[in-house]
């Protein structure tokens, strides 16, 4: 699904900082960046160096010391349906069935027939059909953050945020969940942003990948990814782009090491 008037997700000037004990700390300074309608950008970096900090000010979780975000024309401030987010924990209800988790992620208001088709909607989006009796611990890792990403998508949102989703699950696990978020992105078609660790991922699932600098965070380069999907790992041209963003990383370093891929 495009998102509605096809709105563009605007991140202008932004900077955060934290005060830690008698210190002033800053995580982000003058980060600007447009995400596009139906657009997946994956944002890469450092340890520490912003990224989570700056997913969280886009869901509204956050306020941002000077700068903003806007989806369209408007501010955001606060969190909104019209952002959905998912967490490196799938963080479901223990004590709720997959069917009332992802239910859980309706609006209050919705009628008990309309929730219903949505659920039902959203288990076959994510492939989970047989399991809404289940509970979260009757789950696979994977699985959980499958009824993690169904919830977010409930309420239909214009981006969904996802901060690192895949970092507690085990390889084979991650690139099963990798294919399947890209195949929920060009079911739907809602502007993702994705902060990960794993340049590959980055890669494999971005139209463009946003390198942050060290702390304080700021957008070092944008590298766009104009392949064709499904994507090669191996291929040349997924290799180069590879080396470009390890370049990044390792520009102070020795070239054979910035090289060694």
């Amino acid at each position: 699904m495009q998102t509605e008037e096809g709105k563009s997700l605007v991140i202008d000037r932004l900077d955060k900082q934290f005060s830690v004990a008698s210190d002033v700390v800053q995580a982000l300074s003058e980060v600007s960046l447009v995400a596009r309608p139906g657009e997946f950008i994956s944002i890469v970096g450092a340890s520490g160096c912003g990224k989570s900090t700056l997913l969280r000010i886009v869901a509204g979780l956050e306020t941002a010391t000077a700068g903003e975000v806007r989806l369209g024309e408007r501010p955001i401030r606060n969190p909104g349906l019209e952002r959905g987010m998912v967490f490196q924990e799938a963080r479901l209800l223990p004590w709720m069935t997959v069917w009332d988790n992802i239910a859980f992620g309706c609006r209050a208001e919705t009628p008990n027939a309309e929730r219903r088709e949505l659920v039902e909607q959203h288990l076959e989006l994510v492939g989970l059909k047989g399991f809404e009796k289940a509970y979260p611990h009757q789950l696979s890792g994977g699985m959980q953050q499958r009824v993690s990403i169904a919830r977010a998508l409930m309420n239909r949102p214009e981006v969904l945020l996802l901060d690192e989703p895949f970092g507690a699950l085990d390889a084979m696990t991650r690139i099963t969940m990798q294919q399947e978020v890209l195949r929920i992105w060009e079911t739907e078609r809602t502007t993702m942003i994705l902060v990960t660790h794993d340049i590959d991922e980055a890669i494999y699932l971005g139209d463009r990948v946003v390198v942050m600098s060290s702390r304080p965070g700021t957008i070092r380069r944008v590298v766009p990814v104009p392949l064709p999907r499904p994507r090669d790992r191996s291929a040349y041209e997924f290799v180069q782009i590879r080396k470009e963003i390890y370049a990044e990383f390792f520009e102070d370093v020795q070239r054979p090491f910035a090289y060694a891929i």
